[in-house]
């Protein structure tokens, strides 16, 4: 049976899909994170990472309560159509990534390797956690993974170039 598509004039329903990202078809996860680059970008520019830092843990409270709605109108747990755990992880990597265009699509392809295989604890949290906070925490913590990736990366290439 298809999932329910609800309406995104419900402000759960516009958050949790990252207004209506989440429905576009062929992995709507990696969908999720490419619309997260450019922002992150341009938070970090207008205001640092202090910036993308408070954007990221206002974000992660707003996807716990978006998740929450999207999955009890939808009758779904962690559906491929929220998205909005996969902006704040993208962001996590973003914090530890130089502003640059090619350090930006390396966060991308280290988020997205990391949000599919689901490395430990991320898969553990993926399973063992309920509700809004479960679909946004291993979200978070293969954004803390890659955000770690990203930092040795940037110092072996440092100590190289």
């Amino acid at each position: 049976m298809p999932e329910i598509r609800p309406s995104l004039t419900d402000p759960g329903i516009m958050i949790a899909t990252v207004g209506g990202i989440g429905w576009l078809p062929w992995a709507p996860g990696t969908w999720g994170s490419l619309a997260a680059v450019p922002v992150g970008w341009i938070l970090i520019e207008a205001g640092g990472a202090v910036t993308l830092v408070v954007c990221c843990a206002g974000l992660f409270l707003l996807g716990m309560w978006a998740c929450d709605r999207h999955a009890a109108i939808t009758g779904t747990h962690d559906s491929g159509a929220c998205v909005i755990d996969e902006v704040a992880g993208q962001w996590v990597v973003l914090l530890a990534t130089p502003l640059d265009p090619a350090a930006y699509a390396a966060a991308f392809i280290v988020f997205r390797l990391l949000d599919i295989l689901k490395p430990w604890p991320a898969n553990w949290a993926d399973r063992s956690v309920g509700g809004g906070f479960g679909v946004m925490l291993d979200d978070l913590i293969a954004g803390l993974q890659g955000a770690a990736i990203m930092l040795i990366g940037t110092a072996v290439f440092s100590a190289l170039a």
